[in-house]
């Protein structure tokens, strides 16, 4: 279907950016979730690695609610800004008051209360930060109804998402938790995680702001008016043939499968680089400039590929290789054929193996992302209903699953290897780093692996996707914004 017959202005650059700037929000929640949370209340405020671990997991059961929720309420939401920009808007204040709360625990409180408070911000910040996520993906496959111009799409999301993580990690080590007098190891430093939090929360609602005001003009041909389900049969059995499809099913199984991998990576990012490689601060803000230079070669590198060979297929072989680099560094420090550390050899070795990581990592969780909006079509071929928000909630619950599951899993063989508490590079007992390196590469390699196998399951090709987009016809093509307003009072967000 030709974009100027779906009613839709064409993709352009401008609406690239407008869209893919607010996953700059998600990209910093998502990084320092990962990778400085646990270390934060682990090894600064003193709570046991376990303890952590389990908090994250805990709250991942309430988004596992929550996510669908927010997804089906946005997906039937009528009002004069559309479906998704009511949400979006909401969350930008509150969600950045609460990401800077959690990484400002009260003083002189228990550890018992000290978890307590942690595990309901760590809720609080992830449902606003899904209250403007799970909209806002679910604006991708209502912008352009094309194959190809979908993993452009994508790319623009995922390349802002790895600029917001990857430069506030650059941010936060070679500025906020940089050694000095007062803090000999910076990544101990309260003071620095508060400014850290200070600068992520104004980021990420200059983020959030900007991406719903550059999108806004764009609602009126945007806005779908709902079909209205008059029965919970008739909405149970929508639910149903929407979450069953067959390449949704096997996009979100290998999603949250490959996040327990992800999530066990990124739980252990500043454990692997500050005690297995004994990299300074500054040595580890440079893997962070890699992972920024891997969003530049990711966002071109995807579209073109998956373009010539296909995105299942595409997807599967970067894949691969992504795994293969993301653990070959530590599997060569374990067969002992990496120079020591404390050299520049090693960090040159690290980078480039982490360059590689990101770049291809990060193609296929575009393609991933493209595909995901290809299952719209299909889903709605046997509905009758665009359920855009109900499957990007997936997305959402997938990447929850990489700060619960995962980070869970970090924290058991954290204390599974009796790594000590307050630990200083170069004097962790060599047993213990070994005994890490020799659990991780197994389970990370073991789990990916599973994860890449079940994608063989998705179904949906170019041919496949044109013709779904024939069979719904009319159905795709955009209400007016005055036929939405005309339902409806205005202001109003209704079901």
């Amino acid at each position: 279907m030709n974009q100027s017959t779906s009613g839709r202005p064409p993709l352009t650059l401008a609406t690239n950016i407008w869209y893919g700037v607010g996953s700059i929000a998600f990209g910093i929640h998502l990084t320092l979730l990962t990778s400085a949370l646990l270390l934060f209340y682990n090894q600064v405020v003193g709570l046991p690695a376990e303890w952590v671990g389990a908090a994250m997991a805990i709250t991942l059961i309430f988004d596992a609610i929550c996510d669908p929720l927010i997804g089906e309420w946005s997906d039937h939401t009528r009002s004069r800004w559309g479906r998704r920009h009511p949400f979006m808007y909401a969350s930008a204040i509150p969600a950045a008051i609460a990401f800077y709360l959690l990484f400002d625990p009260p003083l002189g409180w228990s550890k018992v209360h000290l978890l307590i408070y942690m595990g309901v911000m760590l809720m609080t910040v992830r449902v606003l930060l899904s209250l403007y996520e799970i909209p806002s993906s679910a604006l991708g496959p209502e912008l352009t109804l094309d194959y190809d111009q979908r993993t452009s799409l994508m790319s623009s999301r995922f390349f802002f998402g790895t600029l917001g993580g990857a430069g506030m990690s650059i941010l936060a080590l070679q500025v906020f938790l940089r050694k000095d007098a007062a803090h000999p190891l910076g990544l101990l430093s309260p003071v620095g995680y508060r400014e850290t939090a200070v600068a992520a929360s104004i980021a990420i609602f200059l983020s959030i702001i900007i991406s719903c005001l550059g999108t806004h003009r764009f609602i009126g041909t945007l806005v779908h008016s709902p079909r209205v389900v008059s029965t919970w049969r008739e909405k149970f059995r929508e639910l149903s043939d929407t979450l069953t499809n067959r390449s949704f099913l096997a996009l979100t199984i290998a999603g949250i499968v490959g996040a327990i991998s992800t999530g066990l990576r990124q739980g252990l990012d500043f454990y692997i680089g500050a005690y297995f490689f004994e990299l300074t601060p500054a040595q580890m803000s440079y893997l962070a400039i890699a992972a920024l230079l891997a969003a530049f070669a990711g966002v071109g590198l995807a579209p073109a590929i998956s373009k010539r060979f296909g995105k299942k297929w595409t997807m599967i072989g970067v894949f691969f290789v992504s795994l293969f680099a993301s653990v070959a560094p530590i599997a060569m420090r374990l067969l002992g054929i990496l120079p020591p550390n404390g050299t520049h050899a090693l960090v040159a070795i690290v980078i480039v193996f982490q360059f590689i990581a990101a770049t291809l990592g990060l193609s296929g969780f575009i393609i991933v992302s493209s595909m995901m909006s290809d299952v719209v079509e299909d889903a709605a071929v046997s509905t009758g209903q665009r359920s855009e928000g109900l499957l990007f909630a997936a997305n959402g619950l997938i990447s929850k699953c990489v700060t619960g599951v995962g980070t869970f899993l970090s924290a058991l063989m954290l204390e599974w290897v009796s790594f000590p508490q307050h630990a200083t590079p170069g004097q962790v007992d060599p047993p213990i780093l070994r005994h890490l390196g020799m659990a991780f590469v197994p389970i990370v390699t073991v789990f990916s692996a599973i994860s890449i196998a079940v994608l063989m399951f998705y179904d949906i090709d170019r041919s496949k996707h044109e013709r779904n987009i024939e069979q719904l016809g009319s159905m795709d093509e955009p209400a007016s914004d005055a036929a939405a307003v005309a339902d409806f009072p205005p202001r109003s967000v209704n079901q």
